[in-house]
């Protein structure tokens, strides 16, 4: 009986793999035709969804550039409706609906700044409520639907001149960290009229107007790198309440020099709890932790729920009957999965109960009878919904590890979902409350993807030499034929506590591009990586090279092993961030790739500390500071620049010109390099493009390093 029902489940498959493969090979330019959603939130009564559909359009009269464009819209969810769009103007998202269903309220640019506007369901043209000068975004309606809470980024120079949001003129507490200036007197308002000639102060004067009319950027910051320039500007994110009326006046609820991240209504309406530092007295720079309050709706009365030195505590999500608060902490370590808890929302830390999950979880969700929260976490090549039963303290997985949900919403018995799978990279599905009859209700990319001919992977581990499971997957090229010899392509995450998957869909297209051009695939979730709880996580501590190496050679071996198409005379090897490094890492320590390819990488890990954003990653992983000896003799050890004399493989080293999130200066290091010693290498620099340049970057640029990679690759497996 066993055998019969393994044949019966192949024979299914298989009529899955090929009901859902066309024959036409994926195109670079499919890359255009992909529509993804996030946003996902139901009415209140879980008769209709609201999500955001981002689209790429033409760039006006171009035919060579294209532009990204967010729309709003709406779906019945009674199973057997599909959606319509709300929003015809650019750059609408952000949507919510009132809670007596009848309007929404969304974000839309005006004038280059975020406002809010209110769309009636019934018809008629989007009105808009704010006009803020800072602009408004976020917007979340009070339980009566009466009042928005929104928020707004403010710079520090706005708010030390706002008479409404700073009447007394005040500084902040914390030190502004400019040399000679203890006491931020710097800051206070001087009448000194600007002179290049005069007394200091208007000399003073004088330069700051250079700095304002950007002839000169001054910093004092600790982190001065934003994604794509250096930024000496500090901001903070305020929230406001306004009554949902065009003509009303936003109020603020938040004030002070502090970060505020998060903001909502009590379930009835008369506080607000935040999520937020007030209490550091260090600069924002430095100070890491987060806490919870409470306050009145009118600003007032702000109280402190949880919060210590050393631990950041977030996600504050109230119960339906407002009695519950749950929330996670943990330390203000990056290398770290907090902990989900609840404790009574009016209690304190001594009432805290910890729901025990070893995954990083995110999109915190009630059910209305309080016995559940629901939230996402990625894990195992997947990134399913999750329910953790409170009184059991149990955690029941909802769907699948072959597919990724990035968001969802929960109302009364119904779930509605953005899903990501391998035969379709975005779709919205909606299913009971237990995850139970999953049915499509959108088909955003589902017609066309249904002629292309798709790789699905196969999923395979192995014991590693720490012991812990290693999970690859393995994708033939989509024109396989039995006894034919095809090119190897090992793929390798980022983060590096990124993780690898079906669910994964940015790298949806690449993989898909790549089975089409003839090339097979493998990848797998090296030690380091999310998704397998904390000690996989943390065990690339100090080991950023030799570890993680071992783990994705490891599953390149096994897969040529086992499979007999793959070409060990063909093989390569691409990777981005993190992986950028790993790349480099590996062809400076082996020689069995025909031409490799590092994105966005890190090769000097002494240079990152200065020239990246993400600086903080070599103190977390390494344990200390560049100039520190202990650590000095680490870093070296794990840099790949310090191995460049051994790499002799084709090498193309791709890099956004204001990628400040690794820096770039190191990727000309690797370059200068490999260019003095006479090694076959490519340096190839994008105008504009920032870290994220292959996800959501220019659309041309993006097309651009797929296909030199491509092209770079064919010079030598040819």
């Amino acid at each position: 009986m066993r055998r019969i029902l393994s044949a019966l489940l192949i024979l299914l498959l298989s009529h899955y793999a090929y009901a859902q493969n066309g024959k036409e090979p994926v195109k670079v330019t499919d890359m255009l035709r992909i529509r993804s959603i996030n946003g996902v939130t139901l009415s209140k009564d879980a008769s209709k969804a609201v999500f955001t559909v981002t689209a790429i359009e033409p760039d006006g009269d171009s035919k060579l550039e294209y532009k990204y464009e967010n729309q709003v819209w709406m779906v019945p969810t009674d199973g057997n409706s599909m959606p319509k769009q709300l929003t015809t103007k650019e750059g609408s998202s952000q949507a919510s609906f009132s809670p007596d269903g009848k309007q929404i309220a969304f974000v839309r640019l005006v004038d280059t700044k975020p406002q809010i506007f209110l769309l009636s369901l019934d018809g008629g043209e989007a009105v808009q409520l704010t006009n803020y000068k800072y602009g408004a975004g976020t917007p979340k309606w009070s339980p009566d639907g009466k009042q928005i809470l929104f928020s707004s980024n403010i710079t520090l120079k706005d708010l030390l001149k706002d008479s409404l949001l700073n009447p007394g003129k005040e500084v902040p507490k914390w030190s502004m960290e400019k040399p000679s200036f203890d006491k931020n007197q710097q800051l206070k308002t001087s009448a000194a009229k600007a002179d290049p000639d005069g007394s200091l102060e208007e000399i003073r004067a004088y330069l700051e107007n250079n700095a304002t009319d950007k002839k000169a950027k001054v910093v004092n910051k600790l982190n001065f790198q934003d994604e794509s320039d250096v930024n000496a500007e500090l901001s903070f994110n305020y929230f406001f309440i306004t009554d949902a009326r065009p003509d009303a006046k936003p109020v603020a609820v938040t004030s002070g020099f502090y970060r505020y991240n998060f903001a909502d209504f009590t379930p009835d309406g008369k506080q607000i709890i935040l999520a937020a530092d007030i209490d550091s007295l260090q600069n924002p720079d430095r100070s890491l932790e987060m806490e919870i309050f409470i306050e009145n709706a009118d600003g007032t009365g702000i109280r402190k729920l949880l919060g210590e030195e050393g631990k950041t505590y977030n996600s504050p999500t109230i119960s339906p009957s407002g009695k519950w608060l749950a929330f996670q902490y943990g330390n203000t370590s990056f290398v770290s999965i907090p902990t989900l808890a609840i404790m009574p929302l009016n209690g304190s830390a001594k009432d805290i109960v910890d729901i025990p999950f070893d995954r990083s979880k995110g999109n915190l969700v009630w059910s209305p009878d309080e016995k559940y929260i629901y939230f996402l976490a990625q894990s195992n090549g997947g990134a399913p919904i999750y329910r953790a039963e409170i009184a059991t303290k149990k955690t029941e997985q909802l769907t699948d590890y072959n597919s990724g949900v990035g968001s969802f919403d929960l109302v009364n018995n119904k779930i509605v979902f953005a899903k990501t799978e391998v035969p379709d990279p975005f779709e919205v599905y909606l299913s009971d409350e237990k995850g139970k009859g999953q049915k499509r209700i959108s088909t955003f990319n589902y017609d066309w993807i249904s002629s292309k001919k798709i790789s699905l992977p196969e999923k395979h581990n192995f014991t590693n030499t720490k012991g812990m499971s290693v999970e690859y997957w393995v994708m033939k090229p989509a024109n396989y034929e039995p006894g034919k010899k095809y090119p190897l392509l090992l793929e390798i995450h980022g983060g590096p506590s990124a993780m690898w998957g079906p669910g994964e869909n940015t790298m949806w297209h690449e993989f898909q591009y790549f089975c089409s051009k003839g090339y097979g695939i493998v990848y797998c979730n090296p030690r380091g990586s999310g998704g397998y709880g904390l000690d996989f996580l943390r065990d690339n501590i100090n080991d950023w090279g030799t570890g993680p190496t071992s783990d994705v050679l490891t599953a390149l071996d096994k897969t040529i092993a086992a499979e007999s198409w793959a070409d060990t005379s063909r093989l390569l090897i691409t990777g981005g961030s993190y992986a950028g490094y790993l790349v480099a890492w590996i062809i400076g320590h082996d020689h069995r790739f025909k031409a490799a390819c590092s994105q966005r990488g890190v090769y000097d890990l002494s240079t990152f500390f200065g020239e990246g954003n993400a600086w903080r990653l070599v103190p977390n992983y390494f344990g200390g500071y560049p100039w520190e000896a202990a650590t000095k003799a680490i870093l070296e050890r794990e840099s790949p620049i310090n191995y460049v004399r051994n790499i002799i493989t084709p090498y193309i080293i791709f890099h956004g010109e204001n990628d400040r999130r690794t820096g770039f200066v190191e990727s000309e290091m690797m370059y200068r390099s490999l260019k003095v010693l006479g090694r076959p290498v490519e340096y190839v620099r994008h105008p504009g493009g920032t870290h994220e340049l292959t996800r959501s970057g220019n659309n041309r640029q993006r097309i651009d390093q797929m296909l030199r990679t491509y092209e770079f690759f064919e010079r030598w497996v040819k």
